[in-house]
């Protein structure tokens, strides 16, 4: 079968293609034949060696496709079963791949597997930063950073729909306008304008109780100039590089602010996790309280351009590789 592999840590150009076997499952796994691959930028982390895979790897965490073999010991799939998972084991840049039983879930025929490959990993890191890291409830006023994103898209609309109201950031004025058509009331372009100055003024100087930032070092002084007092820094993502260090007192200085570094994996770290946290996500889908955006789609042989686009900024919404 034909899979894209990373020779070493480094920029796009590391990544190759390789015909490599297909595997049958071990006991306990099932083996999926995709029909869509998520691209994350946790990829392009683990590429780079800012997440540390052994090299050389496959890579690629989130896939949907049919279930075409079963290991011993597995009850919970059948052969024919539409199946999706979005945390791993690293491998989904290939046309099939064996993954635990435990780690997969249905994929409920309201769903098609495109939007299931371009939405897990995407929408159960908006179900747990919405519902349970800080649980977003209504009349609040959010800050979201890349609202135009796949995170971005997919929070903004989901704390809408919990009555909260977000204010968005985004580079350029496309993707602003993006931002508003899911959702977001207020708009704030980060690459020109100053963050914490306009959060103050779309909340009357108060601040927000929550920020969810996945931009990291580009953005991490305006998310923590925009916090109400005790309110939550949530980073969760590094697309313009790691937030730098920082003192523990200017969490104090800033009015006994929280913040916290979380990762999906720890949030679905139980099947009974994983199961509560996808049947959630299909649940907004299914409703229409949540539309999945799949802003561009490239043939899994060019993984290559697709991290070029990805960390270019040229994307929005979703990326999926079809093998």
């Amino acid at each position: 079968m034909l899979a894209i592999e990373a020779e070493t840590t480094g920029g796009p150009e590391v990544l190759r293609v390789i015909e490599r076997p297909v595997r049958d499952p071990g006991p306990g796994e099932i083996r999926i034949r995709h029909t869509a691959i998520g691209l994350n930028f946790i990829d392009t982390y683990q590429r780079t060696g800012l997440y540390p895979v052994p090299m050389p790897a496959v890579l690629g965490l989130e896939a949907a496709g049919i279930v075409e073999a079963v290991g011993e010991d597995v009850t919970r799939f059948k052969e024919g079963d539409r199946a999706a998972y979005a945390n791993g084991p690293i491998g989904a840049y290939s046309e099939a791949h064996c993954v635990p039983a435990t780690r997969a879930v249905h994929v409920p025929d309201a769903v098609s597997l495109e939007t299931a490959a371009a939405a897990m990993l995407k929408g159960m890191t908006a179900e747990f930063l919405a519902r349970r890291c800080f649980p977003v409830r209504a009349g609040q006023t959010i800050l979201v950073h890349a609202a135009a994103g796949g995170v971005g898209q997919i929070l903004t609309q989901w704390a809408t729909h919990l009555g909260a109201t977000v204010i968005a950031t985004a580079g350029g004025e496309e993707k602003l306008a993006l931002a508003r058509s899911v959702g977001a009331k207020h708009t704030i372009d980060y690459r020109t304008e100053d963050v914490a100055a306009r959060v103050r003024e779309f909340t009357d100087g108060k601040g927000v109780p929550v920020a969810y930032d996945s931009v990291g070092a580009a953005t991490f002084e305006g998310t923590l100039g925009s916090l109400a007092p005790r309110g939550m820094f949530v980073s969760f993502g590094n697309a313009s590089g790691p937030v730098p260090p920082f003192a523990p007192l200017r969490l104090q200085q800033g009015g006994s602010l929280f913040f916290t570094r979380p990762t999906l994996f720890h949030y679905v770290a139980t099947t009974e996790e994983l199961d509560a946290s996808a049947a959630a996500l299909f649940e907004v889908i299914s409703s229409g309280a949540v539309r999945v955006a799949i802003g561009q789609t490239f043939p899994l042989k060019e993984a290559r351009a697709a991290h070029e686009a990805l960390e270019g900024r040229r994307t929005t919404g979703s990326t999926l590789l079809i093998p």
